[in-house]
């Protein structure tokens, strides 16, 4: 009977040219990274084309894992920055096919609304719930998914500006309804 690697020993291997490290790899991170994007943004194919460069990075080598943390957490800080390069690099094009693709599929909720609804910590589930959707896609792109500002107005489609007042806005209710 095989052994389970850890992630670690995975992407090590992986990057050392092992195909299986690398399939075990991704079987592991790809259907949880592909939810956590569509959380993220409402184009399942330009999802799907983002986990797969995040993947093929991984592969070639050009996203280096430096073993200092979550193996999770770094792939989904390298998906999404792929995910906004992409973004960016649509234009306002992408924005439209963000817009249509939101409005395809408003009646579902995304992964990280799901998430934060379930949240059991005192009244802080309940207290996200209670914010806008604009301020609350706010706090998941700069707390949860850790973006930077600049990056998250790239996602949401928004200024920087924008992204500094709704984040400060949400900080503000949440303290209020939690206080």
């Amino acid at each position: 009977m095989r052994e389970t690697r850890s992630d670690g020993e995975l992407l090590r291997a992986a990057a050392d040219g092992d195909r299986h490290a690398f399939e075990e790899l991704y079987r592991r991170y790809a259907p949880w990274l592909t939810a956590r994007l569509r959380g993220r943004c409402a184009d399942p194919g330009l999802v799907d084309d983002v986990v797969q460069e995040t993947f093929l990075a991984v592969w070639r080598g050009s996203a280096r894992y430096r073993e200092d943390g979550d193996v999770a957490g770094w792939l989904w800080r390298v998906g999404a920055r792929r995910l906004v390069d992409a973004l960016r690099g649509d234009g306002a094009r992408g924005r439209l096919r963000q817009a249509l693709a939101r409005l395809r599929h408003r009646h579902e909720a995304s992964a990280e609304e799901r998430v934060l609804a379930g949240v059991q910590h005192g009244d802080l589930a309940g207290a996200l719930i209670r914010l806008s959707p604009e301020l609350r896609a706010v706090l998941q792109a700069t707390v949860v998914d850790g973006l930077t500002t600049k990056e998250a107005a790239v996602v949401l489609g928004i200024p920087p500006g924008t992204v500094k007042t709704r984040a400060q806005r949400a900080r503000r209710r949440l303290r209020e309804e939690l206080a």
